[in-house]
């Protein structure tokens, strides 16, 4: 018989939350031949939802420019639902921070190259990330000591 004491952890569920594409400078942009400049923003977020249930959301902004004039921006929302249950407390925000992140963001990089393929323009890749580093970034931040 299984024990109701067991730790969990599951996936319920991976979705696209929020996707916005705007090219507020077209058609004249596309016409210029200089490179563009690309600005990259990521951010996490992990909220409970019910019970052990919990909504973690990665978000990217990726934003091109020529000239400080908008060539494209993009952003994108990528969230997953996860039953996290009888695991310690002190293990709870490694885990919504770092091992849930991780598995939401290959979704969000996959989107936002996709939409920006789409949108006319070669795909900008985002590239890996540590989530662990930017999570004691964060955490030394939050108590206001330099990370190591």
């Amino acid at each position: 018989m299984a024990d109701n004491q067991d730790p969990v952890f599951q996936i319920q569920r991976v979705y696209l939350k929020d996707l916005s594409l705007e090219q507020p400078n077209s058609p004249a942009i596309l016409l210029e031949q200089e490179a563009p400049t690309v600005d990259i923003q990521l951010g996490v977020d992990a909220q409970p939802v019910n019970d052990g249930i919990f909504e973690v959301t990665v978000s990217a902004t990726v934003q091109t420019k020529i000239n400080d004039k908008t060539v494209f921006l993009v952003e994108a929302k990528q969230a997953g639902i996860f039953e996290i249950r009888n695991l310690p407390q002190d293990q709870m925000s490694p885990i919504l921070g770092i091992a849930c992140p991780q598995i939401v963001y290959p979704y969000l990089r996959g989107n936002v190259a996709d939409t920006i393929q789409r949108a006319g323009f070669p795909p900008v890749h985002l590239a890996e990330i540590n989530f662990q580093a930017m999570f004691e970034q964060q955490q030394a931040q939050a108590a206001g000591t330099p990370a190591q």
